[in-house]
């Protein structure tokens, strides 16, 4: 991963982390759990995945404007999903689902 993109994920990080600390709403709750009688932490962990996007070739399925592909109710991500899987849609003229790749 490029520094560049390092750099976008700390800040991204670094604005989660503004967000929740300047949030009236968890203010609140915090100072009604203090005014209780506990002593608060508040620890948050965030998990941030990135898909690099790759130019689409001929033979990739169309993606509609609804999210799915001209294939099926699949997007692009599942298509992926499924082909990390080893799992390929069923050809034309096969029962409909999903076929196992050999």
């Amino acid at each position: 991963m490029n520094q560049n993109v390092k750099n976008l994920i700390q800040k991204l990080g670094e604005a989660i982390h503004e967000s929740v600390s300047e949030s009236e709403h968890i203010a609140g709750v915090v100072k009604n759990l203090r005014e209780q009688g506990f002593d608060v932490l508040l620890m948050l962990e965030a998990t941030i995945g990135l898909n690099e996007v790759e130019e689409e070739t001929e033979d990739s399925p169309l993606l509609l404007g609804d999210g799915t592909t001209e294939e099926g109710p699949f997007t692009n991500n599942d298509l992926s999903f499924l082909k990390s899987l080893r799992i390929s849609l069923a050809e034309e003229g096969q029962e409909q689902g999903l076929e196992p790749r050999d």
